[in-house]
């Protein structure tokens, strides 16, 4: 219960975070599983993510969000020794851009899917944004 209660925390905390342009749009949090991440080190992960893309990525739109995979991370642990850090994470996104074009870097009127977020952390502190794309 107190399980289902975090996630309904989080996921309300995620949908209030979110916001383009001042308006304030869903979006949803994959469900998701770890043997390596807490739920709450996820979240958190997704928390840093998700202020990142509210701060660069105007004029778009982040409609999907969740944990890539812990069968995945070897290949991303290049990210965590080029930022002396102890661990990697990385997401994967789904995100409307409007007819702007975000900064110009994307495709007007499009949606981008498997887009990835890599972040960092040293003794388990705060998640770092590192890197994000293709």
């Amino acid at each position: 219960m107190k399980k289902l209660i975090t996630s309904v925390f989080a996921l309300f905390f995620a949908l209030s975070l979110v916001a383009c342009d001042g308006n304030v749009n869903q979006v949803k949090i994959t469900d998701y599983s770890s043997e390596i991440y807490s739920d709450a080190e996820i979240e958190n992960a997704i928390d840093v993510a998700i202020d990142y893309f509210n701060q660069n990525f105007e004029g778009c739109t982040l409609t999907e969000i969740t944990y890539l995979g812990d069968d995945q991370l070897d290949d991303w642990q290049e990210f965590a020794e080029r930022n002396n850090a102890d661990d990697v994470i990385v997401l994967i996104s789904t995100f409307e851009v409007d007819a702007s074009g975000g900064d110009g870097s994307l495709n007007p009127n499009s949606t981008y899917t498997d887009w990835n977020w890599v972040l960092v952390r040293t003794d388990g502190g705060q998640w770092k944004h590192v890197d994000h794309g293709y």
